[in-house]
């Protein structure tokens, strides 16, 4: 099946609970629809570069599905409905990387990066 990537953002009236509920829910959602969750990790609360629905910050949370297409559109349209969602962005991959994503790293593992001047 292939290989998903998807970054949502809820509204930051939500309690941290209620944001990792979200990605319950909608994980529950694709195992409906014959899609796996394999990785999932709450980056907490993180200030926008503009507003969204005149909200200055939100709860990001970032998702590894294997899923097949029809899952993925189900998952999208409940998720474009669903009002505590504010924007969603689902991205195909060939492989998923292993270990945490980039904004999980800590500054000091980040070795890729060219040094300062």
């Amino acid at each position: 099946m292939p290989l998903y990537e998807h970054v949502f953002i809820s509204r930051q009236d939500l309690s941290n609970t209620q944001a990792e509920g979200l990605v319950e829910h909608f994980s529950s959602v694709l195992s409906d629809n014959g899609g796996r969750l394999v990785d999932s990790e709450y980056w907490g609360v993180k200030t926008m570069a503009f507003k969204i629905n005149k909200n200055r910050k939100g709860h990001y949370a970032f998702l590894r599905t294997d899923a097949p297409a029809p899952a993925v559109q189900e998952m999208e349209r409940l998720m474009r409905l669903h009002d505590d969602v504010m924007r969603v962005m689902t991205i195909k991959v060939d492989a998923h990387e292993d270990g945490p994503s980039i904004q999980m790293q800590k500054r000091d593992d980040r070795d890729d990066r060219r040094p300062r001047r």
